[in-house]
């Protein structure tokens, strides 16, 4: 009889003792779900201070910062940051782990119309589907010089593209193969080099399409480079005309 006056007693205080933990848990998972969406802002902010160039690389390129449609960006490279790694912890949780760059958006985010990769001591351009791009070097021609009407210039500025799939995929082979016009040679994938100066030509379907002059000032001891880069033009977003049975 004791046992039963007991346990009548005592239910309607377990029940409550545990309506509390059953809501405690709910408030604590809420609680644990914004303090996620405080850490994720908190580390997307480290990683943009990760990847800015030094003060020193600003000051240096201070007067080339000036002029309009400029910028300095820094590439990590992507065999070194892109993947994870957990042994040398190395990984970034940006996406493409900061080894691109979309100079229509200002994003290192990968997919967001991305224009250059740093990987294995390369530049590269055309990453997903039909998109493609070109690359050539200038030398050590000061980017300041480079204008749209720089007859260097005229192939890729005047470059028409295509709006049909087959011949989208038809001139990123023919890139990726390197083809010579009036003496110049133009790549998907060009080897990165100190003090020199490149010409970019990339097409994100449906996205952007962007002709970029870049210049390596400098490299850190990571393998990331540090890129001055004018826009000389952007031209209306390209189209393309699918076909799902080109290969």
């Amino acid at each position: 009889m004791k046992r039963i006056i007991y346990f009548a007693l005592a239910a309607p205080m377990l029940l409550a003792l545990f309506s509390a933990v059953v809501v405690a848990q709910s408030e604590s998972r809420d609680d644990v779900l914004k303090q996620i969406e405080v850490k994720r802002a908190e580390l997307s902010a480290l990683e943009k201070k990760f990847l800015a160039p030094s003060a020193e690389d600003g000051a240096a390129c201070a007067e080339f910062l000036r002029q309009p449609d400029t910028g300095l960006i820094r590439l990590l490279p992507r065999d070194v940051y892109g993947n994870i790694d957990y042994k040398n912890n190395k990984s970034l949780a940006l996406r493409g782990g900061g080894a691109y760059y979309s100079f229509a958006r200002h994003t290192h985010e990968y997919g967001y119309g991305s224009d250059i990769e740093l990987g294995s001591g390369y530049l590269s351009v055309g990453f997903a589907g039909a998109d493609y791009g070109m690359l050539t070097t200038l030398g050590d021609l000061p980017i300041e010089e480079i204008t749209i009407e720089d007859p260097v210039v005229q192939f890729m500025a005047t470059y028409h593209v295509p709006s049909e799939e087959p011949k989208a995929r038809s001139e990123y082979r023919r890139f990726a193969d390197g083809p010579t016009v009036d003496d110049r040679r133009y790549q998907t994938r060009l080897p990165v080099a100190l003090g020199t100066t490149y010409l970019l030509r990339s097409i994100n379907y449906d996205t952007s399409d962007v002709l970029v002059a870049l210049r390596v000032i400098r490299r850190d001891a990571d393998g990331s480079v540090i890129i001055a880069w004018k826009l000389l033009k952007k031209y209306p977003k390209p189209e393309l005309a699918r076909n799902l049975s080109a290969q």
